[in-house]
């Protein structure tokens, strides 16, 4: 089928005959991409959309309305499905889960959280989709299978931001902005069953995560341009590295838990740290916002979603050089990976 564009219609070769159809029919036609697997989702922001793109060719492949005000991604174990929280708009704290079906690149009805606003962080493991809702202090777990939500906690900080959930999930983390901490929360104990212990560290922990032997946890600070290194087992910051960065809002593990990688929003940079030496490796100039942040599962690419360039970044993590970029609609800033199972 060969396609030629002329001021707003499309003329389409069919049986050896063209005909002329309507640019809004050509969209239609070409709506139909299979979602790839695995597949990069990326949430352009200021668009309200979510961008579907197949990492081996770095091509958005689909784009699906996202909700309103979207600021978070996370996929299904089985690749199936998006969920995106809707942080906040001009009108105030919105209170939605966006849902996203990735097979026939479509949106559905979104989840309504009542009560609980400005979700933000989120996490998806057995089956359900783990929160934050910063306005309510606590985070909340959203069951697809009923469409309820079916357990909430108070964490006691203010503006709990992103969640991280341990392998076994007997064991829940939270970055909380206002109050300068990060949140251990044990099962066992406690307010409803749940012990919870929030550690100070520096100022305005933003993107976090824990070391895939689950040992430890590494908190960027955005307000101070440190990171704290926390001890899991004692519960204590045991040391406080000196990035001097002046935005750090993300942070990642890579899978062999040998680096991590801070992105730099106010520097336009996307620092490498070795975990072993606690010593800075590497310090790339990636692109005007560098925000969410991914890495592979097999660790070969991280990606950094550049908010103020409409583009994300392609790291290759063996040689730790640019490797490319994916141009995206405006404001990109979560990401997810999604494989199907």
């Amino acid at each position: 089928m060969a396609m030629v564009s002329r001021v707003g219609n499309v003329f389409v070769r069919i049986a050896g005959c063209f005909v002329v159809v309507s640019a809004s029919l050509a969209a239609a036609i070409g709506a139909g991409a299979q979602t790839p697997s695995p597949a990069l989702l990326i949430l352009e922001k200021n668009d309200e959309k979510l961008a579907i793109v197949d990492p081996s060719t770095l091509k958005v492949m689909g784009r699906v309305p996202s909700g309103g005000a979207p600021h978070e991604v996370i996929a299904s174990d089985d690749g199936k499905f998006a969920y995106i929280s809707n942080y906040a708009s001009e009108k105030g704290q919105l209170k939605t889960l966006s849902v996203v079906d990735l097979t026939s690149q479509k949106a559905l009805a979104p989840v309504d959280l009542g009560v609980l606003r400005a979700p933000h962080g989120l996490a998806f493991a057995d089956g359900k989709v783990y929160f934050t809702a910063e306005a309510n202090k606590v985070i909340g777990r959203y069951d697809p299978t009923s469409n309820q939500v079916d357990w909430i906690l108070g964490t006691g900080q203010n503006v709990t931001h992103m969640i991280v959930l341990s392998k076994d999930l007997k064991t829940i983390f939270t970055s909380n902005i206002g109050s300068d901490t990060i949140c251990v929360i044990e099962a066992g104990g406690g307010r409803n069953g749940w012990t919870v212990t929030p550690i100070p560290v520096g100022k305005g922990p933003e993107g976090f995560d824990l070391s895939p032997d689950g040992k430890e946890v590494w908190a960027a600070n955005s307000g101070d341009g440190t990171v704290s290194v926390i001890d899991v087992a004692s519960k204590k910051v045991t040391a406080t590295l000196d990035l001097k960065t002046k935005h750090t809002n993300r942070l990642k593990f890579t899978p062999d838990g040998k680096l991590v990688l801070i992105s730099d929003d106010g520097g336009g940079e996307l620092l490498v740290v070795d975990t072993a030496t606690h010593t800075e490796r590497k310090r790339l100039k990636v692109g005007q916002g560098p925000e969410g942040t991914l890495i592979q599962p097999d660790g070969r690419r991280a990606y950094v979603a550049l908010s103020r360039d409409n583009a994300v970044a392609v790291i290759d993590l063996k040689t730790l050089e640019l490797a490319g970029k994916i141009t995206t609609g405006n404001g990109p800033d979560g990401l997810a990976w999604a494989q199907r199972k």
